[in-house]
């Protein structure tokens, strides 16, 4: 499936332009979510470097406290 629509990085405008935004020249990006699949192969790695992320972040916290 391809997407048509981009969105401005910028001013958040929608365009169906792939190269800038018609409005003030930003760069675009695809708005839309990546496809949610139940059957994710790569779901353990996933949930295995957000828990590392999620330790980072605890880490940093206490130690500004």
């Amino acid at each position: 499936m391809v997407w048509l629509l981009r969105k401005c990085v910028k001013c958040g405008r929608y365009t169906l332009k792939k190269d800038s935004c018609p409005y003030c020249n930003g760069e675009v990006r695809i708005p839309h979510p990546a496809r949610f699949s139940p059957d994710d192969k790569y779901a353990i790695y996933k949930s295995a470097l957000r828990g590392i992320l999620n330790e980072e972040n605890n880490n940093n916290r206490e130690g500004e406290s």
